[in-house]
């Protein structure tokens, strides 16, 4: 897209009616993420179930990680509603969510535990397949210029979400019960619906040279002699909508590195932030001080880091501002180290936390930005649900190690090692920089 005027500078960014729809996106897609993780467990732990079975409930989260698997069908199957392929699926999505959030709320722990465990894992893959649309509704949305600002108010919705179904639905269920909390969470469902609702269908514009491409493949495909009708016109459509998009990405140059850049990028703080709860109870905090603190002093430097790390993408550049925010964040784990040193201090708690949350939140929005320009805008929620699946996985199964790693370094030379464990990443995206394989904006060239 382009813009015949200039665009605006600093916080005016966040002014547009567009970011403000993302911003309003990011909170439903941050809404569910509580209510099958720290709200539900807190529920189950009040009705006295085993620790055991509130650990395997740690399963029902399993969807996110595999979201990639059914995107390319949500990009490419006609949806449920005539509203358009984003709002159509959307809204769809959106009430099947609101839905099966009533039903966890309905369930009684002690009596359907299974039924609750399968409603939250239903609950997942809906909130997830919201993510898919969501992500490719914003980057099909914005012009160019407002990805930067796009991916801080992402941020800033998505937190503002998880507060509203963790510290939420907590309050509620203290004063109403449980029932009424999921209730009201899956009432806010409405608030995603009705800007789905009041927004124009984003319309992309596709390449002659994606089109081009899957036009030789489909060309191929039903020069077949075995292939006639039906069976020909299934496999390519199953072609273009399976085969092409991940074909696509890695007949990019340099394709491998950005997947080490994206993998990498996070995995330092993703470290960090594994074992910073432990290495607070180790220097004798209690969870009440930890967790007052973090409610506290948490949230704001999260947003602020992600709202001025959008401005610095659209003032200098995704490239720059991912290298800026990426250096920022790993020396934010040296706060870690200063809290080694201060103890059992509340003062260097309240420090720690307000760094390591506003650099955090400076390199998400960045790193929001960065993905968003990686996708070809024909297979936009394709692109971004394997890009955002290749970054939880620093996240997860590169940091689940951290532990081992205390205990064979020590929390000093452990923290030391998570600032420098960015530092791969960061020379790719360097090298990277030299003569970038992509442009920093949503491709709609193949």
């Amino acid at each position: 897209m382009s813009s015949l005027c200039p665009p605006p500078q600093g916080w005016r960014l966040y002014l547009d009616r567009r970011v403000l729809t993302v911003l309003l996106l990011g909170f439903s897609s941050g809404l569910p993420l509580a209510l099958t993780g720290s709200s539900l467990t807190a529920w189950l732990a009040k009705d006295g179930i085993s620790i055991a079975d509130i650990g395997e409930f740690a399963l029902v989260a399993s969807p996110y990680a595999f979201k990639y698997l059914w995107s390319p069908f949500i990009d490419r199957l006609p949806p449920p509603l005539p509203l358009g392929r984003r709002r159509g699926w959307g809204i769809a999505i959106q009430l099947a969510l609101m839905a099966a959030t009533l039903g966890v709320g309905l369930c009684d722990p002690h009596r359907q535990l299974w039924l609750m465990a399968a409603l939250a894992t239903l609950v997942a893959f809906l909130s997830a397949s919201q993510d898919i649309v969501i992500d490719a509704f914003r980057v099909e949305l914005l012009e160019d210029w407002q990805q930067g600002a796009g991916a801080g108010a992402t941020q800033v919705g998505y937190r503002l979400g998880m507060v509203a179904s963790g510290a939420g639905a907590l309050f509620l269920a203290e004063d109403f019960g449980w029932f009424v909390a999921y209730a009201v969470m899956a009432g806010l469902v409405t608030i995603g619906i009705a800007v789905l609702l009041a927004c124009p269908e984003p319309e992309p514009t596709v390449s002659a040279a994606t089109r081009e491409r899957e036009r030789r493949a489909t060309g191929f495909l039903a020069a077949r002699p075995h292939l006639r009708g039906r069976r020909a016109a299934a496999l390519s459509w199953l072609y273009g909508t399976l085969v092409c998009p991940f074909s696509d990405f890695v007949t990019r140059p340099r394709w491998l590195a950005i997947v080490f850049l994206v993998i990498g990028y996070k995995l330092g703080e993703a470290m960090a932030g594994s074992m910073a709860n432990p290495l607070y109870i180790s220097l004798g905090f209690t969870l009440k001080e930890i967790g007052t603190v973090s409610k506290i002093f948490g949230p704001l430097p999260v947003l602020a880091g992600g709202l001025i790390g959008g401005m610095l993408v659209a003032r200098i550049g995704t490239l720059r501002a991912l290298l800026l925010c990426g250096v920022l964040q790993s020396l934010g784990n040296l706060f870690y180290v200063l809290q080694v040193h201060g103890g059992h201090d509340v003062r260097y708690l309240i420090v720690c936390v307000l760094a390591e949350n506003f650099t955090g939140g400076m390199a998400g929005a960045a790193m929001v930005a960065y993905l968003s320009g990686l996708c070809n805008l024909a297979y936009t929620a394709t692109h971004y649900a394997l890009l955002s699946s290749l970054a939880a996985i620093g996240r997860s199964l590169l940091a689940s190690r951290s532990g081992v790693l205390v205990q064979s370094l020590g929390w000093v030379d452990f923290f030391l090692l998570t600032t420098f464990a960015t530092v791969p990443a960061l020379l790719l995206l360097l090298w990277l920089m030299r003569k970038p394989p992509a442009e920093t904006a949503p491709q709609p060239a193949s």
